[in-house]
């Protein structure tokens, strides 16, 4: 079962000696690269989180999958994880070292949800509209369509929901309806 608070730890762990040997890019690239592994191949996140499988044999297999495409850095703490016993919260510990990085460098996750595709142009004046508003200086617009909204859009940053979506709408109206109080007033 993963442990978030072992992967916050071991993901500052991770930062904080990144940004001391001056790689914080470089293990940033990594982990975006690890992060597409696990993302794409759920057979290797399950690899990662059996009991079954030896930890030398995890070991050759994640060298077979990271051979060459990842820094002296990630390879020599991956290498860690498996000698810990801690290979199953790679997953969670790559999402807690991106939250990390960001912190770190003051970028804004922004998530964009539509119900149709948005073109380039109007994602760039939703951001600069955003840092205006908000003060943000980097801003990382992540889109996706979902076509239940019908129409409008839901943005999402900082904890922060703004819902202006047709589908929303519909579901108020619907709400005043169930609770219809004109209905009583006649009587």
């Amino acid at each position: 079962m993963p442990n978030l608070r072992i992967a916050s730890r071991y993901a500052k762990s991770l930062v904080d000696l990144a940004t001391e040997k001056g790689a914080l890019e470089n293990v940033y690239a990594d982990m975006q690269f690890l992060k597409a592994v696990t993302g794409a191949s759920k057979d290797f996140v399950n690899l990662l989180r059996s009991p079954v499988i030896k930890a030398d044999k995890k070991q050759a297999i994640i060298n077979a999958v990271v051979n060459g495409k990842t820094g002296e850095i990630t390879t020599a703490f991956i290498k860690l994880l498996i000698n810990k016993g801690r290979e199953a919260d790679l997953p969670e510990i790559i999402a807690a070292f991106i939250d990390q990085y960001n912190a770190v460098k003051g970028i804004h996750i922004v998530q964009l949800t539509t119900a149709v595709e948005v073109d380039d142009t109007i994602k760039q004046r939703l951001v600069s509209q955003l840092k205006a508003d908000t003060g943000f200086t980097k801003v990382e617009l992540q889109s996706k369509v979902n076509p239940d909204l019908i129409g409008g859009f839901v943005l999402e940053y900082n904890n922060n929901l703004i819902d202006a979506s047709i589908l929303r709408d519909l579901k108020d109206i619907k709400k005043q309806f169930s609770t219809n109080l004109f209905v009583h007033n006649i009587r």
